[in-house]
């Protein structure tokens, strides 16, 4: 093979489709949850983003880690939106990321190396822009290849963006559109590629939090891989709170309600409504298909922020009860 290559044949649909199943992966983490400390801010009791402890008076430190396989073919593309993704986990705490190291499985007798300096250098391009250096990482040879970063960051301990501390009475804002899970599925079987998606998949969350938090929010998430209504289900329950979704207002990329319509729809977006439907309460004129579009499993989704986030649109509202209204 000479040059690096494509990914073709490994990308996976389906914006993460690789996590285990949300209701799995807490059963399986029940145990560990409770772990008292007094300097620990965030830890595993509500899924939140990152982990927070505090290390000064006005400062604590954020830790993260996310890989996943490729969801596009083209390597220098995957690094880029793997480490949007990584870095994203930070900014929907409120910080900012300081340092940032490699995760990699790689199959070194199938791909040749050449392509994993291609994703490297994709990651290490949106990590300088996020002025958040990587300085090392581990590798392991993998049969299937992986890559994604644990990510450090900062922020100030009383201005954390937590997913348990939305209230009632407040708007519901999403600063990126949805959809790359259909798109990426389609990616995956035609090979079609959608530059927007890319594009949405590889912007970087920092602008949008330091806008939430200047907006005085508290409460935050990003949209990955148990969609939106997943992850809006997670903010509520920690919360306390039950949410009003207006689906007509959710911004959606170009192409992906075509997608929709012609069956591109993953097997982790269906596994994400179905753990989420017991909380929904469904308006008239919401069909099967709207609500598999809310639940379409992200890769590097936007910040979903319990309050006004100006310059983007809001979708609904927190009010006071249990689960989620999905009305259009």
């Amino acid at each position: 093979m000479t040059g690096p290559g494509r990914l073709t044949g490994y990308a996976h649909g389906g914006g993460c489709a690789c996590k285990i199943p949300p209701g799995e992966l807490e059963e399986a983490v029940r145990g560990l949850t409770g772990q008292a400390g007094g300097d620990i801010l965030v830890g595993l009791d509500d899924g939140d983003d990152a982990a927070a402890v505090r290390v000064g008076e006005d400062l604590a430190v954020l830790a993260t880690a996310d890989f996943f396989t490729p969801v596009v073919d083209d390597p220098y593309d995957w690094g880029r939106i793997a480490a949007a993704n990584a870095l994203s986990d930070v900014y929907a705490m409120g910080g900012r990321p300081v340092v940032a190291v490699n995760l990699v499985g790689w199959p070194r007798e199938v791909l040749p190396l050449e392509m994993l300096t291609e994703v490297l250098r994709g990651g290490q391009a949106v990590a300088a822009q996020a002025g958040c250096p990587v300085i090392g990482g581990h590798t392991v040879d993998d049969p299937e290849p992986k890559y994604g970063m644990a990510v450090t960051g900062v922020a100030d301990p009383a201005r954390l963006l937590r997913n348990d501390a939305a209230r009632p009475g407040v708007a519901l804002t999403l600063t990126k559109p949805i959809g790359v899970g259909l798109l990426n599925n389609r990616h995956k079987q035609t090979g079609q590629v959608f530059d927007e998606a890319v594009a949405a998949m590889v912007e970087l969350n920092a602008g949008a939090a330091e806008a939430a938090v200047a907006a005085g929010a508290t409460a935050a998430t990003d949209v990955t891989g148990f969609g939106l209504l997943g992850h809006l289900h997670k903010l509520c329950r920690a919360s306390g709170v039950a949410a009003v979704l207006d689906a007509a207002a959710v911004p959606v990329l170009d192409g992906a309600r075509d997608a929709l319509g012609d069956g591109y729809i993953s097997g982790g977006t269906r596994r994400n409504l179905e753990w989420v439907r017991p909380q929904l309460r469904v308006g008239a004129g919401v069909g099967e298909e709207e609500l598999l579009l809310l639940a379409d499993a992200q890769t590097s989704g936007g910040l979903l922020v319990a309050g006004e986030v100006p310059g983007y649109p809001v979708i609904g509202e927190l009010v006071a009860g249990n689960g989620i209204e999905v009305r259009l």
